[in-house]
């Protein structure tokens, strides 16, 4: 008798739903059908063909397929791709922030794919949600945000590697033996990316700077500009080209321009200024009214458009300030002294002249270029002097330069009118809506060998603010005349949004914890709710804190060449004109200007807003550099104090612990929450606060505690604090 066949049993695919839809969406450009799917999948039996047909079906029926032609499947990516820049969390986790659903993304570090902090991918937006958020995978890196890395190398027999600075760099990078610039083994330096191969786990690089050993000063300095991609020397090829300009005064030039040489003139900046880029100059006319003068160093007649020198201005965008030292925009010859307005010196300008009266109003304008004689150099502390003493108390010579003034009395005489004046438009300008961020800025003294010996807070003055108004009449004006004839040309604005609701809604939750509270109904209460905390926390503990959140509830103020006013100022039209030397956009401004005076017609409107984005890049990058230099001093600075106890707000609670600002130098640390002995803690997020388990005792936001420093890690540039308890006084 025959033996009866044995039935083959079917075998049925795992995750065959989530493996289809991984190979069309990883080939979306692509159709498939049935027979090209299972040979992808390694199958080839009836049984798997026929599940493969019938899933392929039903994914076409709930929209996730593309049927292109009879029997061919595509992916359908029309409403689950998106584009944005990777937020990496120090966890290797990320958030992308998708505008179109806004809405962030949860990256896993398994879906992240070669993706980097700040990389602008495509994202595949998973259709269901995980505990209640969004989550994805990106599918495609289409831009990388940076090359090069900061880090400390690592040799070994045939190859080395490097552990980036950054805690959002989640992986090392691979040195070939050939390639490490002949680093020793724990040097700090920089890496550039040079590959990263399909099935590798780190990315190839090569050693492109030896910075020097970790802890250093001048190492960690140096280390801070090259995490940006900032520069701190100029190619060899620019400074000398720089240096072979003609940067002589001649008659021929003077010929061309309006002259102020014989117009009392001088200067108003801080005490370690070296480059002067703008001037005040002042007389009296015979209707009664003033001349006033806002002079500017004319950067343009030595920064030609096409040159090494032009590029290499416009590259860096501006100029970098951290606590020790000035990285410049411009070569030294043309920052401190071709293009500084220094005093008793002839110098090219570029200026805006008024006409005001006794009200602060201008009656008439005038832009163009000028030369200038200036005949006196201020300090701020001087001028606040004068203006204090309402007299002409001041000494026959200039403290810092030895030079004797014009006339004692008519110097006096000029900065009390300007500071009349410049508090008139102040008040206008306040009452018109602007906001009023006077933040008392972090400054160190440092000893002959860059040390910090001591932290204090750097207050405005009215000499800061008659400066400031007549800098900030100077760019309003400049953009009105542009903007307003003819709104249509081409120009370079400073822009600045209305501040986000959201933000707004979470500095009332964070200040009402002091007792402050604010109205956001309208423009009109916002502003003066902001005006109003800002004014009543001035010389409270929590001042700092609070002058820090109520700006992070701003936009950032940007370059664009399409003008939407800015909010914090309440000019409908405002630009940059008063900085070249160490800003580029100023640099544009000027060019414009001068074009449209000459008559020009509009230019090439792109062009200059990808100079705009750029700029605005560059600005953002050293602005982050400056914070890491002072983060980088205070630690530096708290490591000589480590026996000392210090009083602190709490400026910030999380699940890991708090952060407590100290009230004296504004020094920031964080109490880790596996530190606080006394009981188990936990985080309220509600109430923000930690409490503890067994004595409900609660550490709140903008409580006072006592701190002693734990650890100083310079290279990460962060503080350890442990804390003593709460103060007496909270």
């Amino acid at each position: 008798m025959a033996r009866k066949k044995k039935k083959k049993r079917s075998r049925k695919i795992s995750n065959l739903t989530e493996s289809i839809l991984n190979i069309l969406r990883t080939n979306r450009n692509r159709a498939y059908n049935y027979r090209q799917i299972a040979s992808q999948l390694g199958v080839n039996d009836p049984s798997s063909r026929n599940q493969i047909i019938k899933t392929l079906q039903r994914l076409k029926e709930k929209g996730d397929l593309i049927e292109n032609e009879r029997g061919k499947y595509q992916y359908n990516s029309t409403t689950t791709y998106y584009s944005g820049l990777v937020n990496m969390n120090s966890n290797k986790t990320a958030y992308i922030y998708i505008e179109d659903l806004d809405e962030e993304v949860f990256i896993a570090s398994n879906n992240l794919n070669k993706a980097l902090d700040r990389d602008e991918v495509e994202v595949y937006v998973f259709k269901r949600r995980k505990r209640g958020r969004l989550e994805g995978e990106v599918t495609n890196i289409i831009k990388r945000s940076r090359f090069e890395f900061v880090g400390v190398i690592h040799l070994n027999k045939n190859f080395a590697f490097v552990v980036s600075d950054s805690s959002k760099m989640y992986v090392d990078v691979f040195v070939p033996k050939n390639k490490t610039k002949r680093a020793e083994d724990g040097d700090k330096v920089v890496v550039q990316i040079e590959e990263w191969p399909e099935k590798a786990d780190s990315p190839i690089g090569k050693v492109i700077e030896v910075l020097g050993k970790p802890g250093e000063h001048n190492t960690e300095m140096h280390a801070i500009l090259a995490d940006y991609g900032l520069p701190h020397e100029f190619p060899k090829e620019v400074e000398n080209y720089a240096n072979k300009l003609d940067t002589s005064i001649t008659q021929d030039e003077i010929k061309k321009r309006r002259d102020f040489r014989d117009v009392l003139t001088f200067t108003i900046d801080p005490k370690d200024a070296k480059d002067f880029d703008d001037a005040l100059s002042f007389q009296v006319l015979d209707n009664g009214n003033y001349e006033i003068g806002i002079h500017i160093a004319d950067v343009t007649h030595y920064l030609q458009e096409g040159t090494i020198l032009d590029d290499e201005a416009f590259e860096r965008g501006t100029s970098v300030y951290l606590v020790d030292r000035v990285v410049p925009m411009l070569p030294e010859i043309l920052s401190n002294q071709a293009c500084s307005l220094r005093p008793n010196e002839e110098k090219y300008t570029f200026s805006a002249v008024f006409e005001m009266n006794n009200k602060a109003e201008v009656k008439s304008q005038w832009f163009g270029r000028t030369v200038i004689y200036s005949d006196a150099r201020f300090a701020y502390e001087e001028a606040q002097d004068i203006i204090e003493s309402k007299s002409s108390t001041i000494t026959e010579k200039n403290s810092l330069t030895g030079k004797t003034y014009k006339t004692t009395q008519e110097l006096t005489d000029a900065i009390l009118k300007f500071d009349d004046l410049a508090k008139i438009m102040r008040k206008k300008r306040m009452q018109a809506g602007a906001i009023s961020f006077d933040k008392a800025e972090v400054k160190f003294h440092l000893d002959e060998h860059n040390e910090p010996t001591g932290v204090y807070f750097k207050i405005t003055s009215d000499a800061n603010h008659l400066i400031e108004e007549f800098m900030l009449l100077a760019n309003k004006k400049v953009a009105e005349f542009v903007g307003k004839k003819q709104p249509s040309r081409t120009f370079v604005y400073r822009i600045h949004d209305e501040p986000d609701d959201q933000k707004l809604a979470d500095l009332q939750n964070l200040v009402s914890r002091f007792g402050y509270k604010v109205n956001f109904q309208s423009h009109e209460s916002i502003t003066k709710s902001l005006n109003k905390l800002l004014k009543d926390v001035v010389g409270k503990k929590e001042q700092h804190l609070v002058d820090t959140l109520a700006i992070r509830t701003m936009s950032k103020a940007e370059y664009s060449v399409h003008n939407i006013g800015h909010y914090g100022l309440a000019f409908p039209y405002y630009s940059h004109f008063t900085s070249p030397i160490r800003r580029y956009p100023d640099v544009m401004v000027h060019r414009l200007l001068q074009h449209y005076l000459d008559g020009g017609k509009s230019l090439n409107e792109e062009l200059f807003e990808e100079r705009c984005n750029h700029s605005s890049k560059m600005e953002y990058l050293a602005t982050k550099a400056e914070r890491d230099s002072i983060k980088y001093m205070q630690v530096k600075f708290m490591q000589d104090h480590k026996d000392q106890e210090f009083k602190g707000v709490i400026s910030g609670v999380t699940d890991w612990g708090i952060y407590v600002e100290i009230i004296s130098n504004g020094c920031e640390g964080m109490v880790r929450i596996r530190d606080i002995k006394d009981d188990y803690y936990t985080f309220d997020q509600q109430h923000y606060a930690l409490v503890g388990e067994n004595s409900k005792n609660m550490y709140q936001l903008g409580e006072e505690v006592i701190v002693k420093v734990k650890k100083a890690d310079l290279v990460q540039k962060h503080l350890d604090f442990l804390l003593l308890g709460k103060s007496n006084d909270s």
